[in-house]
């Protein structure tokens, strides 16, 4: 519990102290492993990545809670970082499930955790503002009950619905931080007006950026001018790894060509990386 704690306190001093920081997100413990050894401060689970490396498509419920939770404790496992987790919508639609969620997830050792109002449902992708509000109060909740700092992000997913209503957004955030949440989240979000704006609705409170798309032109520099305090990338680093296999893969089979296969990072980088 004093490792917890300690961790606790370390990513909650990130979110206070000047300037910006990079969130990176691994989905195994190798991955989180390489990153520790270049320096990141802190690390956080992707859904997406970890779908990815189980061979199933990412926002359709195919990961189960359990799943998820067991990624992330191995993700908590291989380094001293402070760890977050993409805990989806709480594995559930009431306000209950999402207290039991962030419950489950302070048992395995993670120190923070994002909730999003997305519902899972395409006919109704995003829930009714009062029950998403409900839902963050009740995973809030849990949070300060626990005896050590769990950072909780609530999430605003609008923008990756094909729901692009800036004005929703920010109600929606602003009600967030009401409720308790200690750092708001609209991924989707590709101009400097649009997060200019969410930064400045719900200050005093740390924004987090997703970067890494194409649509998002703004250099973490950029990023820092306008305030955001942190920046996530997704399932971008699984999809970077994903894709330069993929591409090796392709001409060994397509061409017989190998010279794809000859980039791999070094056998020998690689092992020293994961001496315990």
């Amino acid at each position: 519990m004093l490792n917890q704690m300690e961790r606790g306190e370390a990513f909650r001093a990130l979110h206070q102290r000047d300037g910006l920081f990079v969130l990176p997100n691994p989905w195994d413990a190798g991955s989180a492993k390489m990153l520790a050894a270049l320096g990141f401060e802190a690390l956080a689970t992707t859904s997406a990545g970890l779908a990815f490396s189980l061979g199933r498509r990412d926002a359709e419920g195919a990961v189960s809670r359990e799943e998820t939770l067991a990624n992330a404790r191995s993700i908590i496992e291989a380094t001293p970082l402070p760890v977050a987790a993409d805990l989806e919508n709480g594995y559930g639609d009431e306000p209950q499930h999402c207290a039991e969620t962030i419950a489950l997830a302070a048992q395995i050792g993670l120190v923070g955790g994002s909730i999003e109002d997305a519902s899972g449902n395409a006919q109704s992708p995003i829930y009714p503002f009062e029950l998403a509000v409900e839902r963050i109060r009740a995973a809030v909740a849990t949070a300060r009950s626990l005896p050590f700092a769990f950072t909780l992000v609530a999430r605003a997913e609008n923008y990756l619905h094909g729901r692009p209503d800036l004005d929703d957004t920010i109600k929606r955030l602003e009600a967030y931080a009401q409720a308790g949440a200690d750092v708001l989240y609209a991924p989707g979000l590709t101009t400097r007006e649009e997060i200019q704006a969410v930064v400045t609705a719900v200050a005093p409170h740390p924004v987090n950026v997703l970067v890494g798309s194409p649509s998002l032109r703004l250099s973490l520099d950029e990023l820092a001018e306008l305030g955001v305090k942190r920046v996530s990338l997704g399932s971008n680093l699984a999809r970077v790894a994903y894709g330069a296999f993929y591409q090796a893969a392709e001409e060994l089979a397509g061409r017989g060509s190998l010279v794809a296969t000859g980039r791999a990072m070094p056998f020998d980088s690689i092992n020293d990386l994961f001496k315990t």
